[in-house]
């Protein structure tokens, strides 16, 4: 039985909470939350106030975070010293080089796993797509396009001001709404070569972060890709994830992987598993991932979604907002070096 404790109880730990209840050889033990008045939301296990304290009076297998973005490596880095498995909610880290030195603690502490929570990676839809892409039978990728269409109020970042502010959240849309698309679009294009990029604020808000975003990305293997992600929409429209093959066009839209046909016509492939009652774009995969890497931890392997592969998605957006400031396009190695 795997004793587990979870550091934040927002809105996505509902998600882990229900994953970790849902799996028979797991016990969650302990919550953390600086307010106190949420300890009765998960009754039956120990509260605390301050991570460090938990981990001390606890033994445990694994760690899910789920705090503000700047907490991340933080409390990561706490649970390595203490060799307590990590399931980090993305981002990875605030910024490229926060991220390296998350990726130097997992080759430090070779005997700690940290799993970054990619679940989109798990949907069905991408799942068959990266299939596809990787079988060539329709020949090799010539491009991608991610939208991400959202809308998010002011009261967002009122009710949570940490969201608004770069040194707590790391970015805006990029790093909180279209991250699980940047990190879709590099799984299918493979390495990327450079981005031309630019963010703007289109909404009056007065926050520091960009609400929009674009980018034009040239990967390595002479594909392009084009990004777009705003929270200036109407509303929130569905992710659109596409790819342009030699002899094929395939997207990914309202959850729904579909084939263009020689008629025109969209031919249906398959639909991804919802969950009934929470938000659209969480989707069904967290569990898919948490359980798969309650897998690794128990049988000691590492096919999860370590630190090194989550960390070309910050340096994605990083990418984007050096273009953006310098008004050119950026060779992503520059970035780490």
């Amino acid at each position: 039985m795997l004793k587990v404790a979870l550091l934040g109880i927002g809105d996505i730990s509902k998600i882990h909470i229900a994953a970790i209840k849902a799996n028979p050889n797991v016990e969650l033990v302990a919550v953390c939350d600086i307010d106190e008045t949420l300890k009765s939301t998960v009754p039956g296990v120990n509260f605390y106030t301050d991570y460090h304290l938990l981990l001390e009076k606890e033994i445990l297998d694994c760690i899910h975070i789920c705090l503000p973005h700047h907490l991340h490596y933080p409390a990561a880095e706490a649970c390595f010293r203490k060799g307590v498995n990590v399931f980090l909610e993305k981002p990875l880290a605030l910024n490229t080089e926060e991220g390296m030195a998350l990726v130097k603690l997992e080759e430090k502490y070779k005997d700690v796993k940290i799993c970054v929570c990619f679940q989109n990676r798990f949907n069905e839809s991408f799942e068959i797509l990266q299939e596809i892409v990787k079988s060539r039978q329709y020949g090799n990728i010539i491009g991608l396009k991610g939208l991400v269409t959202w809308y998010r109020p002011k009261s967002y970042y009122d009710l949570k001001p940490w969201r608004g502010q770069m040194n707590y959240s790391g970015g805006g849309v990029m790093i909180n709404q279209a991250l699980h698309t940047l990190d879709l679009m590099q799984q299918l294009g493979g390495e990327i070569e450079s981005i031309r990029g630019s963010v703007d604020n289109l909404l009056d808000y007065g926050i520091e972060v960009e609400d929009t975003a674009t980018a034009n990305i040239k990967f390595k293997n002479g594909a392009r890709g084009l990004f777009f992600a705003t929270v200036a929409n109407t509303g929130n429209s569905s992710v659109e994830l596409q790819v342009i093959l030699e002899k094929g066009k395939f997207t990914i839209k309202d959850s729904v992987l579909t084939k263009l046909n020689a008629r025109g016509k969209k031919e249906f492939i398959v639909e991804d598993t919802k969950i009934s009652g929470s938000k659209f774009y969480y989707g069904a995969s967290h569990r898919k991932l948490i359980n798969k890497f309650y897998s690794c931890i128990t049988n000691n392997t590492d096919d999860y979604i370590q630190a090194k592969d989550a960390l070309i998605s910050i340096k994605m957006i990083d990418g984007i907002r050096k273009s953006s400031e310098l008004k050119k396009k950026i060779e992503l190695e520059v970035l780490t070096k």
